[in-house]
Parts: C-alpha cells; structure tokens; sequence
C-alpha cells in the first residue's frame, strides 16, 4: 500500500474527519483485524475515491466513502 494512502487514513483516523474512518477501524479491529490489515482495508477505500474523483473530476463523496467503509472487510469491485 502506498505510504502517502496510509499517511491520510492514519490522519482520518487520528482527527476523526471524517468521523465513519474511526468508526470503521474501531469495528474492524474489535472484529479481530489486525491493526496494520484494518488500515490497509481503510486505505483501499482511499484510494479508490481519491481515483473516483480525479477520473470523474468530481467532489468528495462521503456518502459514497462512508458506505464502501461500511462494507469493509469485503472490499468493491
């Protein structure tokens, strides 16, 4: 995983902004992941909407972020 992808969500994580990325590692944590997997998990959803946004030359969507977190551990096509 890119260290820049795990530097933000290590940053969302730490700020709590947006506040479903805290959410989300707590519950996979407490789910038995491990600290370094629920990161990475977190990270692919980073990614894939930081690529959503630069390819569609759109805005942030956290309705969009905040339900591919919620489907963590299983990650989207």
């Amino acid at each position: 995983m890119n260290r820049i992808i795990l530097e933000v969500v290590e940053k969302q994580i730490r700020q709590g902004n947006p506040p479903a990325t805290k959410k989300t590692f707590d519950r996979l944590v407490r789910e038995g992941i491990a600290e370094s997997e629920a990161r990475r998990l977190i990270g692919c959803v980073v990614a894939s909407e930081m690529f959503d946004v630069l390819r569609e030359q759109k805005s942030f969507d956290e309705v969009r972020f905040v339900k591919a977190l919620k489907n963590l551990p299983t990650l989207s096509e």
